[in-house]
């Protein structure tokens, strides 16, 4: 059995694609994610956000519509690349990790997965980092004003000029260990997830032996929520590290191994799944989304490319 000739610039394209609307869909949830786990717990027992729905009514009502979506336009800029290497490399890897007979065995999509997820942190940390400041700053500001203090705005530009002033090109990857942990972790878990579920299910009628749409889309839905619970609390740790202001009395944290042993010791073990449901929300549909117009060749459709050859 021959291999399928492996054509990079329409996977590029279809992740990008993917990505773009993707996050559209699913940024205000994302926003609450990052805002319930940045919160700690006060000294008394006391939090600004009770749950995912409180924290959504209380930044609506504060910041509007267009509060929801803060941070939302380096994520779209960058999610672009990141979503393309994301999906181009794994598809790479296991391509150059197939057998010769055709088949891939577990461990090797396993380490496919995580290859590629090791590959996309170069845009994901930067990508994060600035997304994780923009989202918490109405959380920032809030404490700020309950408290009798002058809100400064900012802006994705201005943190990115400030830390390359401060720390150059290093300082837009603080927090690299964390998010290589994270990605690796998810990818590991996802894509042997979504090709062993995209399995089942009828196939498409022009030959290629493809899911159909909706079996592609609930692959991607229910392998993405799993693997986000599953690493939820390197996830949680990952957004704590990269958070470069704090709310007044809040932690600071030197490192992974730090941030874990005082989140533990402070708000114990449910703490690293704070946010664990909207991650779930936002990652389901952002994956299903993704692997349908992956899988539905959108990008091959414009450059007038044949999938079944």
């Amino acid at each position: 059995m021959t291999q399928k000739e492996f054509s990079m610039t329409p996977k590029i394209m279809n992740g990008g694609i993917a990505g773009i609307i993707g996050v559209s869909c699913v940024f205000p949830l994302d926003l609450v994610k990052t805002r319930l786990q940045n919160q700690q717990i006060g000294p008394n027992g006391e939090k600004m956000y009770k749950n995912m729905l409180d924290c959504f009514k209380k930044t609506y009502r504060a910041e509007g519509y267009f509060g929801m979506y803060r941070g939302s336009a380096v994520n779209i800029l960058l999610i672009t690349p990141e979503k393309a290497i994301k999906l181009a490399a794994n598809d790479f890897f296991r391509h150059h990790l197939t057998a010769r007979d055709g088949s891939l065995s577990l461990p090797r999509q396993m380490a496919a997965g995580g290859l590629a997820g090791l590959c996309q942190i170069i845009i994901t940390t930067p990508m994060e980092l600035l997304k994780i400041q923009m989202q918490d700053a109405g959380r920032i500001a809030m404490q700020a004003k309950l408290a009798g203090k002058p809100v400064q705005k900012t802006s994705a530009t201005q943190i990115t000029m400030q830390l390359l002033k401060e720390k150059g090109i290093s300082g837009l990857y603080k927090g690299t260990g964390a998010t290589a942990l994270r990605d690796v972790s998810f990818s590991i878990v996802y894509f042997p997830l979504f090709a062993t579920l995209n399995q089942f299910g009828p196939r498409k009628s022009d030959g290629s032996g493809e899911a159909v749409f909706w079996v592609s889309f609930l692959s991607g839905c229910a392998a993405g929520s799993s693997a986000a619970l599953i690493v939820n609390p390197f996830d949680v740790i990952k957004t704590r590290l990269q958070a470069l202001k704090k709310a007044e009395g809040e932690m600071a944290f030197n490192g992974v191994a730090d941030c874990i042993s005082k989140t533990f010791k402070h708000e114990g073990i449910t703490a690293f799944f704070k946010g664990g449901l909207c991650r779930m929300i936002v990652i389901a549909p952002l994956f299903g989304i993704a692997q349908t117009v992956y899988f539905l060749g959108v990008a091959e459709r414009i450059l007038g490319i044949n999938k079944t050859h």
